[in-house]
């Protein structure tokens, strides 16, 4: 019974990414509550994230009101695997280096 947090974020999050075979929630209880660590794919995080993070934002949400309703609380703590991060571009603007050489 205690464990319906971890299934209910497994199967949401099951039917958002494109890798359903690699997501793994695992779950921890200490005496601040309970954990869910969540482990997908390096090409789905974005899914998971979403735009933002709203869609993190929305399973938090989620995973909380179920944890309420067990009283529990409940965080969400969502794994970036190797290689997910996107490198951000650095744009230099270079005209203001050229009025500034002389």
């Amino acid at each position: 019974m205690a464990e319906k947090d971890q299934a209910f974020v497994e199967t949401i999050v099951k039917a958002i990414v494109a890798s359903p075979d690699e997501v793994k929630v695992e779950r921890t209880v200490d005496e601040r509550g309970v954990l869910l660590t969540l482990h997908v794919a390096p090409t789905d995080i974005g899914y998971v994230i979403g735009r933002q993070g709203q869609t993190a934002k929305a399973i938090r949400t989620l995973a909380k009101i179920i944890g309420a309703k067990n009283n529990a609380r409940v965080n969400l703590k969502i794994y970036e695997p190797e290689g997910s991060r996107r490198p951000r571009e650095q744009r230099v603007d270079t005209d203001v280096v050229d009025d500034l050489t002389i």
